[in-house]
C-alpha cells in the first residue's frame, strides 16, 4: 500500500530523515516508534503529501506522491499532532466544514457524521463548542474530521499526547475498529505500550534513521534481547551461581544473579533448587522481552532518556 525508497529530508543543516526505506501492507497498523526528534513527524508528513522529500520516492497504492499528489490526497486522512479545529464552532459544524472540503455529498456527509460521532462516543456532545471540550475530546473530533471521506489510509501523528487515560483508551478502540473495517493505519508514537497493543509491524527510528523494522518477534531476534530473572539471595550466592551457570547464561554481582532463561518454563525449577538448598530469595524480578528492552538493545539507550 505504501512504499518509501531511500527517502531523505533536511532542514538547513539538520538532516531530519536519512535515507530510509520501508513498506506498509494494506490493512495493517504500522507503527513508527522513536523519541522526540527521531524524524517520525517528518516521515509521516512526507507520506501524507505535506512535505516533499529531498531524495528518494514515496508511493501510495502505486501513486508517486510528488507526481500524483491529488490522487494520493484522495486516498488518505491525516490526524496531525496539533489540534486542527475551530474553537468557536460546535463539533458538528466542524465536521460539516471539514467534510465539505473533501466534497462529500451533503446527504452522505450527514450520515457519516452521525456514524462517526457514535464511533468516537461524542454524539451527545455534538452541539457543544469545541472550546468547551477537554483535550481528549478534541483529539477524538480531530480523528473524526480525518475519516469523513472514508480514506483507505489514515496517518496518525502522536494522537494521544496530552490526553486523559479514558480518552486514550477510547482512541485505541477507535483505531482498532477502523482497522477491522479495513483501513490501513500509520501510527507514530514514543509510547511503547501503544505500539505493543496496536501495531502489526513496527519501524524503530532514531536520529533520522530506521534502526530496525518488523513484527515484535522479528525485532526481538534482530536485537538479541533475552528475557531473564534477577534474583537477590541472602548467602550461598556462589552455590546458586555454580549450579545455574551450567544451564543458563548467569551473571553474579554481589548478592544478585541475572539469569537468562525462559521465564514460563524455567523459573519454577530455579525456585525449587533454591528451596532444596535452603537459599533464601530476598527479591525476584521477571524481565520479559518488551519493546523497551528491544529499543535499549538496538540503540544503547532508554527511549525516555533519548
Amino acid at each position: 500500500m505504501i512504499r518509501l525508497t531511500n527517502v531523505s529530508k533536511s532542514f538547513g543543516d539538520l538532516k531530519a530523515v536519512k535515507n530510509i526505506s520501508f513498506s506498509i501492507k494494506e490493512g495493517e497498523i504500522f507503527g513508527l516508534l522513536g523519541p522526540n526528534g527521531a524524524g517520525k513527524s517528518t516521515t509521516i508528513n512526507m507520506m501524507s503529501t505535506l512535505l516533499k522529500s529531498d531524495a528518494g520516492s514515496v508511493s501510495i497504492a502505486g501513486n508517486e506522491v510528488q507526481k500524483n499528489t491529488v490522487a494520493c490526497k484522495q486516498l488518505i486522512g491525516v490526524v496531525p499532532q496539533e489540534i486542527s479545529l475551530y474553537d468557536d464552532f460546535s463539533a458538528y459544524d466542524n465536521l460539516l466544514f471539514w467534510g465539505s472540503l473533501y466534497a462529500v455529498p451533503k446527504k452522505e456527509l450527514n450520515r457519516r457524521i452521525k456514524e462517526i460521532l457514535d464511533l468516537i462516543g461524542l454524539a451527545d456532545r455534538k452541539n457543544d463548542l469545541i472550546k468547551n471540550y477537554s483535550g481528549g475530546m478534541k483529539r477524538r473530533i480531530n480523528i473524526a474530521a480525518a475519516i469523513l471521506h472514508k480514506p483507505k489510509v489514515l496517518f496518525m501523528d502522536e494522537p494521544t499526547v496530552g490526553v486523559d487515560p479514558q480518552s486514550r483508551n477510547r482512541i485505541f478502540d477507535i483505531v482498532e475498529t477502523l482497522n477491522k473495517q479495513g483501513m490501513t493505519i500509520v501510527y507514530t508514537t514514543h509510547y511503547m505500550e501503544e505500539v505493543e497493543r496496536l501495531c502489526d509491524r513496527i519501524a524503530i527510528m532514531d536520529l533520522g534513521k530506521i534502526i530496525a523494522q518488523g513484527t515484535k518477534e522479528e525485532l526481538q531476534k534482530q536485537s538479541n534481547a533475552k528475557e531473564h530473572v534477577v534474583l537477590k539471595v541472602n548467602g550461598k550466592e556462589k552455590v546458586l551461581f555454580d549450579c545455574l551457570k551450567q544451564k543458563y547464561a548467569t551473571v553474579i554481582e554481589g548478592k544478585t544473579l541475572r539469569v537468562e532463561c525462559n521465564v514460563n518454563t524455567d523459573l519454577a525449577r530455579i525456585v525449587s533448587f533454591c528451596n532444596s538448598e535452603k537459599i533464601e530469595i530476598e527479591d525476584l524480578k521477571l524481565n520479559k522481552v518488551n519493546l523497551e528492552a528491544i529499543f535499549l538493545n538496538l540503540t544503547g539507550k532508554q527511549l525516555r532518556d533519548s
